[in-house]
């Protein structure tokens, strides 16, 4: 069944919110303050392991670092068209409406949950290349296991920031259902080169989201989303990073 993969991953996160929800109760507010930081700390971590994937080589037996230009253009150059288009006001517009809908007006940190689970579970090669995968083949496994992986975050988030994350299963319906409605026309896009780029840019993302997690909101990461678009397009470039 194409499409089962969206279905799964989305229904896993909001599994993982009722959990965190549950949990949540069990903490003081000092308590839940250090596992929203246990979680910034584990999500810097997974964050730094992938770039470093994207960005080290073996050669010759040395480690060589590469692709450090491509991470200042893809940034530099997306952060300036989000902060144009103002994708994390759009985000925090849609958190507030979605706030207001669902009964959680007195929700303080209902907002700023909802946007940072979202960018948490929708950035990444696994959600691209999982969508298109179960969108051409209707192979849903790689969505499975990010279906896991995005229960136990949310599950950890939402029993910190609040029930706000489980909502993060909405933009990860629409953006996953999306390209595996149109998996048979990215999936010629999405070559090798460009999955790899995608993969470095997107960890980069997360590490950010890492930050605001552990030190307070320092990074607007929302409006960095274009930085994931040039990354695919940077990988028809005449020449490689």
């Amino acid at each position: 069944m194409i499409g089962l993969g969206t279905i799964i991953n989305s229904a896993a996160i909001i599994a993982g919110g009722f959990l965190g929800h549950l949990t949540g109760r069990l903490f003081q507010e000092d308590q839940q303050d250090a596992i929203t930081k246990a979680c910034g700390i584990s999500v810097l971590f997974i964050a730094v392991a992938g770039a470093m994937q994207g960005m080290l080589t073996i050669d010759g037996g040395n480690i060589v670092s590469g692709k450090a230009m491509l991470v200042v253009l893809c940034l530099a150059l997306g952060t300036v068209i989000g902060e144009m288009i103002g994708i994390e006001n759009g985000f925090e517009q849609f958190g507030e409406w979605l706030k207001v809908r669902s009964g959680n007006s007195g929700d303080r940190q209902f907002v700023n949950a909802f946007v940072t689970a979202s960018l948490t579970v929708c950035i990444g090669a696994m959600a691209i290349v999982g969508a298109i995968q179960d969108g051409v083949s209707g192979d849903y496994s790689t969505l499975a296991v990010k279906a896991v992986l995005d229960f136990i975050i949310i599950a950890v988030m939402t029993s910190s920031l609040g029930k706000g994350s489980a909502f993060s299963a909405i933009p990860v319906f629409l953006f996953e259902g999306s390209i595996t409605l149109l998996g048979r026309l990215v999936a010629p896009v999405m070559t090798e080169t460009a999955t790899a780029y995608l993969s470095l840019i997107g960890s980069v993302l997360i590490f950010c989201v890492g930050v605001n997690l552990v030190w307070g909101k320092k990074v607007r990461v929302a409006n960095m989303l274009p930085a994931v678009i040039l990354a695919v397009a940077a990988a028809y470039l005449p020449w490689t990073f």
